[in-house]
């Protein structure tokens, strides 16, 4: 048995080139750990966030100097190759998918997390590369939308950046609880974000949803484009705006509005919910994908040998869905 692997490595904060191919030691499965042999990961904005070092608040939890952990990537699909004595949910063979215990360690050809992390096995309708997509992105935008958003049946949604990982997902989960959803994205998008269910679609290009005099009762960034108040008019009375930016900014909104006035400002650390929580979620996702009510939209794959180009891709801020990266 190889005690090696390929893994995509960084050592530094920098541009794509600072992403390397490297043999590393392959990891060992403890007692209670499952070890995946990775068919498919992806390649996120996190990632790139988390590889740039950029912005500089992200080196609180990276590393402030240089990356405490060297390879990046949150979320995989694979066969479970070998399992710890203790192991009872799986078993080695089985077609897995999820997301790592750190947000770290996908991009390699092996990884290894505890048997209750945030780890399910693989419906047989959806292929790897499928799989890989659904965790980060779902698991981003369920919460938001149903514990921060607390979204009804009948409610005006509106998700901003409709095209991207988390804003697909958001579409289609805020269709899946009953809302009239509005997707903002570029032209070339219109017709993916329609596809996914969204009732009208705002092309930003041409059009500022915030000056259309439309309102809502939510409005979720999803690419920390806007803001609370340039959105605070298109809410509706006891509306809520939701971003995933994590800033001082939204902090001092959230505290204000907290108190003070009738809508309201949300952000959530999605990723740092307790793994039982997450797993929860992960279940249910897995349900949608077999059902067919939640699909994953990818828009490139690459081969890990090619994962600094992926990350070139995602740092033009125009993907569509997912970045994949495919282990031959």
């Amino acid at each position: 048995m190889t005690t090696t692997m390929k893994a995509s490595v960084y050592t530094k904060y920098g541009s794509p080139d600072v992403v390397q191919i490297k043999e590393v030691e392959k990891p060992i499965p403890q007692d209670n750990e499952v070890l995946v042999k990775v068919a498919a990961t992806t390649v996120t904005a996190v990632d790139s966030v988390f590889r740039q070092g950029v912005p500089f608040n992200s080196r609180m939890y990276a590393g402030l100097t240089k990356p405490k952990n060297h390879i990046l990537g949150s979320e995989f699909a694979g066969e479970v190759e070998a399992v710890g004595k203790n192991v009872t949910l799986f078993k080695q063979g089985d077609q897995v998918f999820g997301g790592t215990p750190r947000g770290f360690d996908a991009h390699a050809e092996y990884v290894c997390l505890p048997e209750d992390g945030v780890l399910v096995h693989k419906p047989a309708n959806v292929s790897y590369a499928e799989a890989a997509s659904a965790t980060g992105g779902p698991l981003t935008a369920l919460p938001f939308l149903r514990d921060n958003g607390n979204i009804q049946k009948g409610q005006k949604v509106l998700i901003n950046g409709a095209s991207g990982s988390v804003g697909t997902f958001a579409v289609q989960l805020a269709k899946y609880y009953g809302a009239h959803v509005t997707g903002v994205c570029s032209t070339k998008n219109v017709a993916l974000v329609k596809s996914l269910g969204a009732d009208e679609v705002i092309d930003y290009t041409k059009e500022d949803f915030t000056q259309r005099h439309e309102t809502y009762d939510i409005v979720f960034d999803t690419v920390d484009k806007s803001s609370f108040g340039k959105c605070k008019d298109a809410l509706k009375r006891d509306g809520v705006y939701l971003t995933v930016a994590i800033s001082l900014d939204i902090g001092l909104q959230m505290l204000r509005t907290s108190w003070v006035g009738d809508k309201k400002a949300k952000v959530a650390f999605t990723g740092l919910r307790p793994a039982n929580e997450q797993l929860k979620d992960q279940r249910f996702i897995k349900e949608l994908l077999e059902t067919g009510k939640l699909k994953s939209v990818i828009d490139r794959c690459y081969p890990l040998e090619q994962i600094a180009e992926a990350h070139s891709y995602v740092d033009t801020g125009h993907k569509k869905g997912n970045v994949v990266i495919l282990n031959e």
